[in-house]
This record gives structure tokens, C-alpha cells and sequence, in this order.
């Protein structure tokens, strides 16, 4: 795990609490309709949560995995094909990212081969409805992000339930390209998942990171932000 010093503690609160309004801004312009609450806020909101993951001392690991979500955020928006692919590919460099954050810690073996079928049994069902030139890559997405969902229960149970709902973010992605049948405000839940996604794995990996280098409660504003 790559260390971070320092920090910038005064900042973690505001930090914290402006990503949290625009991620609610953003959720209700999806479930109003408004597109420039979602134009706006979009790009907003990992830099917001990189930010306070630097302010709260976090590991460089971290700030590089929600840049790349980020990145990949930003891509997505014009919904065209090269865009969707080098977005894809921006959150499969993120994905790299919490690999490496997660390092050799023990995870479960029964977790993972409950995620393993769980991939293999997804692919094949979404395989006939998926546009053939996005067929091989969404499949080797798809198994990063599965190792990555398995591999984040390694920092703990926050971040193995952020690992789980990314999962499951991207899961509702695949079955819009497929064309399978949506639930109502589909965007909405996508964005939700993913929000709940990304600030629970950098809960998990600050939580970690100040376990395994003994850092005071107070160089994190622990003793104020219990979020």
C-alpha cells in the first residue's frame, strides 16, 4: 500500500460534507429529470471524494483508483462507442488501483467462488443481447471488477459491501446495453450503487490504512466525522 503523510484535517468536514450535497443534488436531478444538475455535478464527485480522501492523509492507491472513476465518469457522458470503451477502460486502471490497495490481505475463499459463478452465470446470460464489438471487452471488465469486488473484503466490511455494490452498478450498466428490461429511474440506482460504491471502499481503505499505521484518530478528524 503506497503511505501518505500529512493530510489536512480542518478540510475533512467540508470536504466530506460538499461531496455528500452533490451526490444528493446530483440523484435528485437524475429523479427530476434535470439534466444540468447532472452535467454539473457529474465531474464533481470523485475529485470531491479524492479530495477528502488526501485531506484525511489516505493512501496515493486511493486518490489514483477515484481519479480513474473520475475518468471514467467524464467518458461516459457523451454515450458514444469509443467513449464508453475508453471510459470502461479509465475504471478498469481504477480497478488495477484497488488491486494493488488491497495487497495480499485475506479474503474469503467461499466469497470468492460464490463471485466466480456468479460472473461466469452474468456473461453468459447477457452474452447474446451484447453488441458484438463490446462482447470481449465488457467481458474482461467484467472479471476485473470481480476480482476487485472479492478482493476489497481485505480492508474489511466497509469495503467489502462498496467492493459489492460497484458490482452491482456496473451490473445494471451491462443490462441496459443488453437491452434487458429496466427498472423505473435506472439512473438513478446506477448512480446510487456507484456513490455508495466508491465512498464505502475509501471508508474501508482510510479505516485500514490508519489501523496499519497507527496514526491518531485526531490526523483524520475521527474524532468529528463519524460518517
Amino acid at each position: 500500500m503506497s503511505p501518505r503523510t500529512g493530510g489536512a484535517p480542518r478540510l475533512v468536514r467540508p470536504l466530506l460534507v460538499v461531496f455528500l450535497a452533490a451526490s444528493a443534488l446530483h440523484l435528485a436531478g437524475l429523479l427530476g429529470g434535470v439534466d444540468t444538475a447532472h452535467l454539473v455535478t457529474k465531474p464533481l464527485l470523485m475529485p470531491l471524494l479524492a479530495a477528502y480522501a488526501v485531506a484525511r492523509g489516505g493512501p496515493r492507491l486511493l486518490t489514483a483508483a477515484l481519479l480513474f472513476g473520475w475518468g471514467g465518469d467524464v467518458l461516459l457522458m457523451p454515450g458514444a462507442d469509443a467513449a464508453f470503451l475508453a471510459g470502461m477502460g479509465s475504471f478498469a486502471v481504477g480497478h488495477v488501483c484497488y488491486l494493488r490497495l488491497f495487497g495480499r490481505g485475506r479474503v474469503s475463499l467461499p466469497a470468492g467462488l460464490a463471485y466466480a459463478v456468479l460472473l461466469v452465470t452474468f456473461v453468459v446470460l447477457l452474452w447474446p443481447g451484447l453488441p458484438g464489438e463490446l462482447r470481449i471487452p465488457l467481458a474482461g471488465y467484467s472479471l476485473l471488477l470481480t476480482a476487485m469486488a472479492w478482493r476489497s473484503g481485505a480492508l474489511g466490511r466497509y469495503a467489502a459491501l462498496g467492493g459489492a455494490l460497484f458490482l452491482l452498478s456496473d451490473a445494471l450498466i451491462a443490462t441496459g446495453i443488453a437491452n434487458w428490461p429496466q427498472p423505473p429511474a435506472h439512473d438513478f440506482w446506477i448512480m446510487l450503487t456507484y456513490l455508495a460504491a466508491q465512498y464505502l471502499l475509501t471508508r474501508g481503505a482510510l479505516g485500514h490504512h490508519r489501523n496499519s499505521t497507527g496514526a491518531a484518530p485526531g490526523a483524520y478528524g475521527e474524532r468529528s466525522i463519524r460518517i
